[in-house]
């Protein structure tokens, strides 16, 4: 995941099929705290942490993957929802802060390369 084409989070799993974006980062060890893991959900407009055992940061994208919204340390049993959100960016908690990530900010995301990373 880039911001003005400088890397910010370097391992970020994308969830795009239906069964993914469901699972989340369910039955999951937790992403890496010093925030170089995320999980991006497309598409979605909300997030849940039912099931989970610890707290995440979430960032909600629009399609141009313009911040639309934060929510920082959503702790287990929660739900979040961003109108226009067309992606959601899961991160350890303090991953918002620890990336200084606002609201306008535009993210970027390619796929991994073979051989490569994402």
């Amino acid at each position: 995941m880039t911001r003005d084409g400088k890397l910010l989070i370097g391992s970020v799993r994308h969830a795009e099929r239906w069964w993914s974006r469901l699972r989340g980062l369910l039955f999951r060890p937790p992403l890496a705290a010093d925030g170089s893991e995320g999980l991006l959900i497309t598409p979605c407009g909300s997030i849940h942490t039912w099931g989970m055992r610890y707290a995440i940061d979430v960032v909600f994208l629009d399609r141009a993957g313009v911040v639309l919204g934060c929510r920082e340390a959503v702790k287990p049993g929660r739900f979040r929802m961003q109108r226009g959100a067309r992606s959601a960016l899961e991160l350890a908690a303090g991953g918002i802060r620890r990336h200084a990530i606002r609201c306008g900010d535009t993210l970027a995301w390619q796929p991994a390369r073979p051989g490569g990373t994402a």
